[in-house]
């Protein structure tokens, strides 16, 4: 379970004032006051939308505003109300007062909804003080500010994508590369020892990715660090196999492959048999193109779509962004 957040600042629309006017009509001898009502403000809405799955929308537009409402004219006319607006969350959104810490709201449906700043009342004109005895009101109210108020929402996330491989294989590298993720990178085993999120743009997609640290052989027997993550990756929708295909490795690529593969297998049938896309990396440094073809021919017989990347020169990045974007959205396609 991994945890994404953000604070956002809504603004409700304001009220419009009340009008301060009398009739001065050729045929209305005895016109007196006309003054209308001003408009109410817009409201902010909150609505879970099952199509998103992070909160990087709002991050990059945490300002959101409902319109006033218009002020009230003469001829008894009230303003027209504000439009109110409605932003929306991913599913599993929980709302907090950014101030007091409140917990106001926690969406757990698609197309739930949560009123979070009402709009203020419009102001009376003048012709709503009218009496038998104060026939020429000249009094009026101004519009009552909208609710303003700052939120934080978070978001409980489980990553869509999981980046499964050996150690050193380049999932932190790769992981930096197409998020704002900055994982602790070094050339020793386990240099992750627990998962690291970064959020990913694919065009107008996002999606969140999840490298998995310590899978070796034998992670499902509690070898390693692999079995209390794999548990993480079980809930993923799509696994991105890494396998590095440099002799710096010192490991035969083709065998890595299938250890990792035998390793999902022994925990969960159900694992083994999610859609992957299998990724060689480090191909910048690969002397023997053989290496590649290897893994590239027990992943063709396998059935899964292979890519080759170097996240040092940025070779394949986008490719493997936009794949796995087709992959978890049919229509993703870059931009």
């Amino acid at each position: 379970m991994f945890i994404d957040e953000v604070i956002i600042s809504v603004k409700a629309g304001d009220g419009g004032n009340g009008c301060l006017a009398f009739r001065r009509e050729k045929f209305v001898p005895r016109g007196g006051p006309s003054g209308g009502d001003g408009g109410r403000g817009g409201d902010v809405v909150l609505i879970a939308n099952p199509h998103y799955n992070t909160l990087l929308h709002l991050r990059y537009n945490p300002e959101h505003k409902a319109e006033r409402g218009r002020h009230g004219e003469g001829s008894n006319r009230t303003g027209r109300e504000g439009h109110s607006i409605k932003v929306a969350v991913p599913v599993g959104t929980t709302v907090y007062d950014a101030e007091t810490r409140e917990e106001l709201f926690d969406f757990t449906a698609a197309d739930q909804t949560f009123l979070v700043a009402r709009g203020g009342r419009g102001g009376r004109g003048n012709a709503r003080f009218a009496t038998s005895t104060h026939q020429a009101p000249t009094e009026h109210e101004e519009g009552k500010p909208g609710d303003e108020r700052r939120l934080r929402l978070e978001l409980k996330l489980l990553a869509d994508v999981g980046l499964v491989g050996f150690p050193n294989a380049g999932k932190s590298t790769l992981i930096s590369r197409i998020s704002a993720a900055r994982p602790k990178i070094a050339d020793y085993p386990f240099t992750t020892l627990e998962p690291n999120l970064g959020v990913v743009e694919a065009g107008e997609r996002t999606f969140v990715v999840a490298d998995i640290p310590g899978l070796i052989e034998g992670a499902h027997e509690g070898h390693g660090l692999g079995i209390q993550f794999l548990r993480h990756v079980e809930r993923t929708r799509l696994l991105v196999h890494l396998v590095d295909v440099s002799e710096m490795s010192g490991r035969d690529p083709a065998h890595d492959f299938d250890v990792i593969l035998d390793e999902l297998r022994s925990f969960s049938e159900h694992l083994a048999e999610k859609p992957m896309l299998v990724v060689a990396t480090k191909i910048d440094v690969c002397q023997d193109p053989a290496r590649i073809e290897a893994v590239r021919k027990k992943t063709k017989e396998r059935g899964h779509d292979f890519l080759e990347i170097s996240s040092v020169t940025g070779t394949g990045i986008d490719a493997l962004r936009f794949a796995i974007a087709g992959k978890l959205f049919v229509e993703a396609v870059p931009s």
